[in-house]
């Protein structure tokens, strides 16, 4: 099982789980959080990552979209994000 790669790539933030890869533009991120609800609070919210198996949710929302990655490693997650 292959947990949820996040990285910075100059100007995006470019997130990896399995075979998806998706590029978050830094500028566009609004607010990244901690979720406590187990399948995430908003409903139509991109899920990445497996949700039985972790027990951090990451949140990171955007203008158009809300991002929430299943984690067992949410401090470092978090920490890239937010010094990215």
């Amino acid at each position: 099982m292959i947990g949820v790669k996040v990285k910075k790539s100059k100007e995006n933030l470019v997130i990896n789980w399995q075979l998806s890869k998706i590029e978050i533009p830094i500028k566009e991120i609004n607010d990244v959080f901690l979720d406590p609800n187990y399948g995430g609070e908003e409903k139509s919210a991109v899920r990445i990552g497996f949700p039985y198996g972790s027990t951090d949710r990451v949140v990171i929302k955007t203008a158009n979209n809300t991002y929430i990655l299943f984690t067992t490693n949410a401090a470092s997650i978090m920490n890239k994000i937010v010094n990215a």
